[in-house]
């Protein structure tokens, strides 16, 4: 005889510092299925939580870009084969999200691919967007790409492909990342934060944050130690006051792309929008 199993009511918590904390402000919002239906409880974020992300990322930003492209690139290889571990969970909340299984699992298996592409980037940027400058006189001026700093990201709502696509551009290059993950359809993130927080990631390089967009969105943008952001999930309304906001300190601004196709082929804009170039000047036969 069958005894019938209790459902475990699931919250989930915040990702910072590559720790789980719960929100300072202790609330939670509910996530349901397409139907209604109760998946977990989340976390919801609040701005004391956002600058306690900022300064995981600020203490994190400085060893993670110091560390070689090869290393990095090793870090984010060990992250894909962990993601291709959990794919039936990811694609079992990607189903809750509204996809067929068909489409969750090739979306799934997309997403994999696509953190591959990326951590092959690692290493060949400086090679593909550095140079070696011909000039007038007896130097060497060599130009090479370098990491802006700490990142802001607003996650689109195409739950996996779309995360994916925003998040491993940012950190690739030696960046660290504050992401507000999709109101409508967390989990996958939430997933997400639980790999990289078992992988050789270093804590603080990547800090996910659940709750409402646009309670989030301002406070991310204005803070004064962020160094970028991109608003790939913000609606067109939002974009002025948010650029505003950013102005604060000159934040770099990606906009958001309007009916952006995250299922198209990658390109490497999303890597180079992040980036620095360095110039430097060397005499010859020093």
């Amino acid at each position: 005889m069958s005894e019938q199993r209790l459902v475990v009511r699931k919250t989930y918590k915040l990702f910072i510092g590559g720790a789980f904390p719960r929100s300072e402000s202790g609330r939670t919002l509910v996530v349901n299925d397409t139907k209604g239906n109760f998946l977990a409880h989340a976390s919801r974020a609040s701005r004391k939580d956002v600058r306690d992300a900022v300064v995981a990322a600020r203490k994190a930003f400085e060893p993670w870009a110091g560390r070689t492209a090869y290393n990095r690139g090793q870090i984010l290889y060990r992250i894909a084969e962990m993601l291709e571990g959990r794919q039936a969970q990811f694609v079992e909340e990607l189903r809750a999200a509204g996809l067929g299984k068909a489409a969750a699992s090739a979306e799934v298996g997309a997403a994999i691919d696509r953190w591959v592409w990326y951590a092959g980037w690692a290493d060949k940027l400086a090679a593909v967007h550095g140079s070696a400058n011909p000039v007038a006189g007896p130097f060497f001026n060599f130009s090479t790409p370098e990491p802006t700093g700490v990142v802001g990201v607003l996650a689109p709502d195409s739950a996996l492909l779309g995360l994916v696509s925003v998040l491993a551009p940012v950190i690739v290059s030696g960046n660290t990342c504050v992401l507000v993950a999709s109101e409508p359809a967390p989990l996958p993130a939430v997933t997400l934060a639980e790999v990289l927080a078992t992988s050789d990631l270093p804590g603080g390089v990547v800090n996910i944050l659940t709750g409402h967009r646009a309670e989030l969105a301002p406070w991310l943008a204005s803070h004064m130690d962020l160094n970028a952001v991109d608003l790939a999930g913000v609606g067109a309304g939002q974009v002025p006051v948010l650029e505003e906001a950013a102005a604060g300190n000159l934040k770099r601004v990606l906009r958001p792309q309007e009916g952006a196709d995250w299922s198209a082929a990658p390109g490497t804009g999303r890597m180079t929008a992040f980036l620095e170039t360095r110039t430097v000047w060397h005499p010859v036969g020093v």
